[in-house]
Parts: structure tokens; sequence; C-alpha cells
């Protein structure tokens, strides 16, 4: 799970194109997951579960935000855009909310999946903990290195000078998502309750196993 975490953000910084760059974060936060599962303790399967769910959201938002600069371009190249936020503030501004939930910033989904599977790492191998850290700086750089490169900067591509903002219907589509990201990440015991009594059963049944 380690070795996938590295190499697949290492992988991701250097792609040129947007989709490619989210896919191989997929597999990186996926690789958390499976350190979390393989923990078996209570920190660890929880944070697997709930980055799970966070990675459903996120995940899902990053390719819709995706498709909608593709649908208006046609192109996922990285070099392509740049000062996407004079033309999408609205664009901009929900993007970011992606980005930093992906990224694991506190106060969204992807924080509480991550910080539990960390401190489960560490209940279990300080070493396994730190590596897996060391994932999600990755994280960090290469999402915010495609946000940097897509939002800010210069437009000197004339093509985009007209780009039009987020309309209604992608409005309908991506806000409840930023909805789910922010409650998820404030309110995590909503989904974290109702399933620590099975994880509980889970542990001690393989205790059990173990100890025949």
């Amino acid at each position: 799970s380690i070795i996938a975490i590295i190499y697949t953000s290492l992988v991701a910084l250097a792609q040129t194109d947007i989709k490619k760059l989210i896919a191989y974060s997929s597999v990186a936060h996926m690789g958390m997951v499976t350190i979390g599962i393989f923990l078996v303790n209570q920190q660890g399967i929880e944070g697997a579960i709930i980055l799970m769910i966070s990675h459903g959201v996120v995940s899902a938002a990053l390719f819709l935000s995706v498709g909608v600069i593709y649908d208006r371009m046609h192109t996922l190249d990285i070099s392509f855009y740049g000062g996407l936020v004079n033309n999408m503030p609205l664009y901009s501004v929900s993007f970011m909310i992606f980005v930093l939930a992906s990224v694991g910033l506190p106060g969204t989904s992807g924080f509480v999946g991550e910080f539990l599977i960390i401190m489960g790492a560490f209940k279990y191998n300080s070493l396994i903990a730190l590596f897996s850290a060391t994932g999600i700086i990755l994280s960090a750089v290469y999402m915010l290195y495609l946000y940097k490169r897509i939002i800010f900067g210069q437009m000197s591509n004339v093509k985009l000078k007209d780009i039009l903002d987020i309309d209604f219907r992608e409005k309908i589509i991506l806000y409840p998502l930023i909805i789910m990201i922010i409650l998820i990440g404030i309110f995590p015991n909503i989904f974290l309750d109702p399933m620590r009594l099975p994880i509980e059963l889970i542990i001690n049944n393989y205790e059990f196993a173990n100890a025949k």
C-alpha cells in the first residue's frame, strides 16, 4: 500500500493530462484505504471507511469539474489552461474546495479519514505512519500544482478569453457535492457512530481467530 501511494503520487506529478493526474491520485487514496483496513484497529478501519465515502464524493466532484472545462475547450492538456479565475470565479471556488478536500484540509471530508488512518498507523507502527504521511504531502504537491496551473497565472491562450463560468445545470450538479464534503468534514460522527460497534465486532473476531 505504501509503495502504491508513493509510486502513483510521483507518477501523478509527471502527468500533463488533467484526468490522468486525478486518476493516479485516486489510486494513491486507495492505498491509504488499504493501509487503514490492514491495520485492523478501530481508528484504521473507521478511517478507511470514511475515506472511501469521501473519495466517492471528491473523485466524482473532481472528474465532473474536469468535464466542465472539457465541455467548453475539448482538451485535457494542463498547459492549455491558465488564468481561469478571471472568467470563471464560481468554478474556481468550487474546484478549490474539491482540491482541498482531496488534499485532506481540516474541515473537509478528506481530512477525517486520513487523520484516523494516520492515528491508527501510529498505534501499529510509527514508520508506516510516517510513510503514509509522506503520501499526503505528495498529494498536496500535485493537486495544488494542478490548481495553480489551471486557475491562476496569465490567460495566455486566446481561446480562453470567452470561456463561460458554470451555468445553472452545473451548479445543481456541483453544489450538493460541496455540501456533502463540508458535512462529512464538520460532522463526521454522523457517519462514524453507526459503524463503531460493527468495527469492534470485526476486530474482536479477528483477534479471537488469531488467538486460536
